[in-house]
């Protein structure tokens, strides 16, 4: 898919449902929270998106915004294409913000819908929603798709072709460390532009096989938030987590080819793994050590000799492919974002079997702007910038980042806007450098 020629994330939907015109009826979405077998195709979730975005059209104006307070669902994807499909915009909520912050993001939003998943999500925000607000639940949604299951749709009327690159998507808010939260406003376009730029990433990793991810990340946070588009693009199979403590057996569950987290969950990883290795005696302990050895020294490109090859050969068969297979034994890869990974945490996962692609990115930029390449992985840097966006280092040491992909601007914030973009360079903050083999390198904060 030519994702230059896509206007829209809706458009990206519909246009990737039509290439599938073979495989509609393949599965495409399943939370592993409820234990039957509701894994929903591509035919359904289509058909949910049309009559959803239907019923909100009857009430929402275009630039509307939509309010989406949601534990990860597929109602979660379903409720994000159709608010935007419908002319609206959606402004995501975490399930764990507090109630300040709540207060202050409906009043500064203003939002013609508040979508909650259940009444559990509706207790949190319904004393901060207005009289005009309207509400809905995902169990509406049920008593929707019910009501208007047997309509017939004009395909000219399935997706809105009117909504352009340019056009505000969403609005995520991400809370700074003084003040109120920001809302940061991303485009169609932005968040598109992102999804190119990870396609040379992801290409690479899943050209001979049908892409599995598991989610867990909240889809609220702008990193996953992108990725579900990634998925798309992908034609990807998505499986929503349970919960952090029930990751690991929904890995066993979804085998996953690939999957998104941030860099607690990698910490998490290798502790559990560090703790179970040092329990081990003799030759098992021998082999343990010689994994991680041979693995860090192939990982920076050291030549093993004849002997060293037997050994890590021996070692891939006894000890990295059991590793893989307690994640579902189809892992590509992780990629770690929203924060920086610790380089032995990194150079350990990639030494036992687990490649690990650590990237970097702020809300602001939707969100990527650099990645670790798989074969090409250089721990201490974030990869290559997206061919995407342009990065420069300003004369103080700033990282400042230029592309489609970034923002629109903060949302009822024009002051704070124009600090941040100047001349169209976001300035990030971070200060880095650009390695002689063109990688990105996070070096400190800039004090401010």
């Amino acid at each position: 898919m030519e994702l230059k020629a896509i206007n829209s994330l809706v458009e990206l939907f519909f246009k990737k449902y039509e290439e599938k015109s073979s495989e509609q009826d393949q599965l495409f979405l399943k939370w592993l929270k409820t234990e039957r077998n509701d894994f929903l195709t591509w035919t359904q979730v289509q058909n949910k998106i049309v009559i959803l975005s239907q019923y909100l059209r009857k009430n929402l104006l275009k630039g509307d915004r939509c309010v989406l307070l949601s534990e990860n669902r597929p109602e979660w994807f379903i409720a994000d294409i159709a608010i935007m499909n419908a002319g609206g915009i959606t402004v995501p909520l975490f399930t764990t913000y507090s109630e300040k912050d709540y207060e202050y993001i409906i009043n500064d939003c203003k939002p013609k819908f508040c979508i909650v998943s259940n009444n559990l999500q509706l207790k949190k925000i319904e004393k901060f929603i207005s009289s005009e607000t309207i509400v809905l639940s995902f169990e509406n949604f049920n008593e929707i798709f019910e009501k208007h299951s047997k309509e017939t749709i004009s395909p000219s009327k399935i997706y809105n072709k009117d909504i352009k690159r340019k056009d505000l998507a969403c609005i995520i808010y991400t809370s700074g460390t003084t003040g109120n939260p920001k809302g940061v406003m991303l485009s169609h376009g932005g968040i598109l532009s992102n999804c190119e730029g990870a396609q040379e990433i992801l290409d690479s990793l899943v050209k001979n096989d049908k892409p599995v991810f598991l989610t867990w990340l909240p889809l609220s946070h702008s990193y996953e938030h992108t990725v579900q588009y990634v998925q798309i693009s992908l034609g990807a199979k998505i499986f929503y987590a349970e919960s952090l403590e029930k990751l690991l057996p929904n890995m066993s569950i979804a085998k996953p080819t690939i999957m998104t987290a941030v860099p607690r969950f990698y910490q998490n990883l290798y502790s559990k793994i560090s703790l179970n290795f040092s329990k081990q005696k003799g030759f098992k302990k021998k082999l343990i050590e010689n994994t991680i050895l041979l693995g860090t020294k192939k990982l920076k490109k050291e030549r093993l000799n004849l002997n060293e090859k037997i050994k890590n050969f021996l070692c891939e068969i006894l000890v990295r492919k059991k590793i893989k297979n307690q994640f579902g034994g189809k892992l590509k890869a992780f990629v770690s974002g929203g924060g920086a990974l610790d380089k032995e945490i990194g150079e350990f996962l990639n030494s036992i079997g687990l490649p690990t692609l650590q990237g970097y990115g702020l809300t602001e930029t939707s969100p990527v702007v650099s990645c670790n390449i798989p074969e090409k992985i250089q721990i201490e840097t974030v990869g290559p910038p997206f061919k995407t966006n342009e990065v420069k280092i300003a004369e103080d040491g700033e990282i400042l980042v230029k592309g489609e992909n970034v923002m629109l601007g903060y949302w009822n914030m024009k002051k704070e806007t124009g600090e941040i973009i100047k001349d169209g360079w976001l300035h990030t903050g971070d200060i880095g450098e650009i390695t002689s083999d063109g990688n990105l390198k996070i070096t400190d904060r800039k004090k401010e």
